[in-house]
């Protein structure tokens, strides 16, 4: 997923929850309601959010230096833990603790047209947000289900807007609900419970992230699949008898570190094998161009030969 993306997708949801969380506190403020106070905080913690998620992303635009020599990359990976933490800290605390506030001092809503325009206009805008980090999102799901290529996904700038644009709808959604039934059943309680929900949802979105994001911050490699085709690239190389150990590592959604131990066949000059690492370095970066740093450790053929001599020595 190109960088151009992830910028888009942030852009375009910090222009909807920007505009969303001042007239939502409008509505708010012109009816006393509860469900639509906590979707205010809601807007404010989600374009706070996307504001860190672009900080990280120039935090990890860095170039190496000698303490980072990969580089900053996996900042990212860090900030997008902070996001999680701001949505479950303060947009899931703060709506569950408005709510439990207005069941204990309950308040009728008035004039609740206002809620109904200001919800209606939020979920336009939250619905082209949505629409827009869906459709970068796409092209990376391929035959998988969206849950598993948010699992397997590398970059979670796209994916934590998704996540934080779809607990919006649905919070727009039970806000509505809340303020409909209190109104019309002249139960405020509906709406303080709508509220709670709204917190409650928050925070399940944040322990999803959250769990995404340490996955990330510990270290993820490529995936099965990928794996497997970079070992029959290398093994298709006419100089290379095996590949003992391939390991790789994400220090940034378009960075990948490769580290492979290859068996060469006998008898090759140490110019061949050079040339020979040198044609595998080039085809798997042809294929794949996010791996930036290719190591490959050559088994020892002394080591190979003294293996040799010695099972030799023990038949004899």
């Amino acid at each position: 997923m190109a960088e151009g993306s992830s910028h888009k997708t942030i852009f375009a949801a910090i222009a909807a929850n920007l505009a969303i969380a001042i007239t939502k506190f409008i509505a708010a403020t012109m009816t006393g309601s509860s469900a639509m106070l906590s979707e205010g905080i809601h807007s404010v913690v989600d374009t706070s959010n996307e504001l860190v998620l672009l900080y990280g992303i120039h935090r990890g635009q860095r170039p190496p230096d000698t303490e980072h020599p990969f580089g900053h990359g996996r900042e990212l990976y860090f900030w997008t833990l902070i996001v999680a933490i701001l949505i479950f800290a303060i947009g899931g605390g703060m709506s569950i603790y408005e709510g439990i506030t207005h069941l204990i001092r309950p308040s009728p809503i008035e004039n609740p047209t206002w809620n109904y325009i200001v919800l209606g206009l939020a979920f336009v805008f939250e619905g082209f947000s949505w629409t827009v980090a869906l459709r970068e999102f796409i092209p990376s799901v391929g035959d998988r289900s969206l849950w598993q290529a948010v699992r397997a996904s590398k970059d979670p700038t796209i994916f934590t807007v998704l996540f934080e644009d779809s607990a919006a709808l649905l919070g727009l959604i039970v806000a509505f609900l809340g303020i409909f039934l209190g109104h019309s059943l002249e139960n405020p309680w509906f709406d303080g419970g709508a509220s709670i929900i709204i917190g409650s949802i928050l925070i399940l979105v944040a322990i999803i992230l959250a769990r995404e994001s340490k996955s990330l911050l510990v270290g993820e490699g490529v995936d099965a699949a990928t794996a497997r085709h970079l070992r029959s690239l290398v093994l298709a190389d006419p100089s290379v008898d095996n590949v003992l150990r391939l390991l790789t590592l994400y220090f940034s959604p378009h960075e990948i570190l490769l580290n492979i131990e290859i068996q060469f066949r006998r008898n090759l000059t140490i110019e061949e094998v050079v040339q020979a690492i040198d044609r595998i370095e080039f085809i798997i970066q042809r294929h794949y161009p996010d791996i930036r740093d290719i190591f490959v450790e050559a088994e020892s053929l002394t080591r190979r030969e003294r293996s040799g001599q010695e099972v030799g020595g023990e038949d004899g």
